[in-house]
């Protein structure tokens, strides 16, 4: 097992073997941080900016001790203070403009942001939202932060000749907050990328923005890739190009119908599978989560292998969202007893 993964195995740690469980990002808020978000927004509520970054801060206070409870081994705060995953970061980034939201499906609107000028870094914009989150976890902290690539692409562009200028533009500022990260403690980051599954043919463009993301950040660093929905096979063994630790991949909601992609050539980068769906308000049985994690287990061995949900589960309600990360890590640590055990065959080593 590398020691950029060893980094995360809990002190006393029970089995001989590690699969690492963590969540991918957001997760369900609380009914009265949402209430708590409409009094900041009315001019007339005398509820004003303390009273909103103290509600913030009990929101992530409780939902990264919910993690620890469910037995998490790396957490995150579920995004409290984030509205949208795009939306957040335009709205900290010079250059960007908000006028006003767009339809994007039945009666769903997004506030699509546009790029009205050159990009620019000025403040950070997550590393309040760390050091808070780490100040309050007994367990390591992850950091999700949405990529240059689907920034562009999920934008309007007005300034730049190409999505692609746009895009490199965009990855020399994720790069400039991820040292600041660093200096804060950081030693896990989690790039999403959900636009490259559309436009798989991007490929490319992607792994120069991931280059200029992780250049200079020290390898002891976790650099992880969020991919979800799509069709993997166009843009797999691509992906292993990347320069990133981690793979993390939404396959549970597909009944892992793409396993078979993933298997050759080698999947030599680790792979996050996801093991439990993020689209269905049910929790799967702790059977049914040892099931899913054995079929990752054909593509990796378990010292390659984390096991977290398809994707953020903010969708669904809060009481299964914690069911589905109470299971999910009875199921690792199940799974490794049993591979300690030597019950359990491991097709990734044959």
């Amino acid at each position: 097992m590398s020691e950029n993964r060893e980094q995360f195995r809990p002190p006393g740690h029970e089995n001989d073997h590690f699969l690492l469980t963590t969540v991918v990002g957001s997760y369900p808020k609380p009914s009265w941080l949402n209430r708590a978000r409409d009094l900041h927004a009315d001019p007339e509520s005398e509820f004003d900016d303390e009273d909103w970054r103290e509600a913030q801060d009990d929101a992530s206070r409780l939902i990264t001790n919910e993690h620890e409870r469910a037995g998490l081994d790396v957490v995150v705060d579920g995004e409290m203070r984030r509205n949208e995953m795009v939306e957040f970061f335009a709205d900290r980034i010079d250059g960007y403009e908000f006028n006003g939201p767009v339809k994007v499906w039945g009666h769903n609107y997004f506030d699509k942001p546009s790029v009205t000028g050159e990009v620019e870094y000025d403040e950070s914009w997550l590393v309040s939202e760390y050091e808070f989150t780490a100040s309050v976890a007994d367990r390591p902290v992850k950091v999700p932060i949405t990529g240059p690539y689907t920034l562009a692409s999920w934008s309007f562009n007005e300034a730049y000749d190409g999505e692609e200028a746009l895009a490199y533009d965009l990855a020399d500022l994720v790069n400039e907050e991820i040292e600041k990260l660093v200096a804060a403690g950081a030693r896990y980051i989690q790039i999403d990328e959900p636009a490259l599954a559309t436009t798989p043919d991007d490929h490319a463009i992607v792994g120069e923005c991931l280059e200029r993301i992780v250049s200079g950040i020290p390898d002891d660093v976790r650099i992880g890739l969020h991919v979800c929905y799509g069709d993997y096979s166009r843009i797999y063994p691509e992906l292993l190009d990347f320069p990133v630790h981690e793979l993390d991949l939404e396959l549970a909601n597909g009944d892992y119908d793409q396993l078979d992609v993933l298997k050759q050539p080698e999947f030599t980068k680790d792979l996050a599978l996801g093991v439990v769906d993020a689209h269905v308000a049910e929790v799967e049985s702790v059977e049914q989560i040892e099931r899913n994690i054995r079929k990752g287990l054909e593509v990796v061995p378990p010292e390659q292998l984390t096991v977290s949900p398809d994707c953020g589960v903010k969708l669904l309600p809060r009481e299964v969202a914690y069911g589905k990360m109470e299971n999910l890590v009875t199921a690792a640590r199940n799974v490794e007893a049993e591979l300690d055990a030597g019950e359990i065959d491991v097709p990734a080593r044959d």
